[in-house]
């Protein structure tokens, strides 16, 4: 069930979520994996933020990650143009290198080395930023668009849902033509079923939220 709520009280059901994941103290109990998947318009990277420090408040050491900086070269991601809403939709993140470098490092019998980021999306260089290591019982927040649906490993998803028009308003003109790829995936992801807490941001400053861990984890 939908329920209206405040932005605190979505970070705080996500918190409570997570550190019943956890299953134990600060460097004692299990690392969890929680991406925040959006659209750029519903600002996941402010959200994951959000989380950092009540997470470090009960004792867990929170780690940030973007998914903005795990894109693929340009050279590949822009083989059918700059503007191609199929290619963004299935090409442009590098879900391997995700998944090589942070997420299963971070899951179940991972070393809990990490690479935090490989590519800068905007010079499209290399980041060559250091490896960091996860403790015990720390989180990982992965923001980012377009992420379920992929295959990722995760231990908690949330997903922020806004109905069509609302996507469609807040677009700026020369981005428009990257709705047809949410578009797509609504359609064929359909994240809003898919992840374990949907929060409603068509009004950022009144979210509703629909909470499907509550009894199964």
């Amino acid at each position: 069930m939908v329920e209206p709520t405040s932005r605190d009280g979505v970070v705080e059901l996500v918190v409570a979520r997570v550190l019943g994941l956890t299953g134990g103290g600060a460097g004692t109990g299990r690392r969890v994996r929680v991406l925040v998947d959006g659209h750029p318009s519903t600002e996941p990277g402010g959200w994951a933020d959000a989380l950092v420090e009540p997470l470090r408040a009960a004792g867990h050491e929170a780690f940030r990650v973007s998914a903005g900086t795990f894109l693929r070269a340009a050279s590949l991601r822009l083989e059918r143009g700059h503007e191609d809403p199929d290619a963004l939709y299935e090409s442009w993140l590098d879900a391997a290198a995700l998944e090589r470098e942070v997420l299963r490092p971070f899951g179940p019998g991972g070393t809990g080395r990490f690479t935090p980021s490989l590519r800068d999306p905007v010079t499209d260089r290399p980041t060559r930023e250091p490896a960091r290591v996860a403790p015990s019982g720390s989180v990982l927040l992965l923001d980012g668009a377009l992420l379920l649906g992929q295959g990722l490993p995760a231990d908690l998803t949330v997903h922020l849902a806004v109905r069509p028009a609302t996507l469609r308003r807040r677009t700026p003109d020369d981005e428009r033509w990257t709705l047809p790829a949410y578009d797509r995936y609504e359609r064929e992801v359909q994240p809003s079923e898919e992840a374990d807490v949907v929060v409603h941001v068509d009004d950022a400053r009144h979210p509703a939220v629909l909470d499907r861990t509550t009894g199964r984890r």
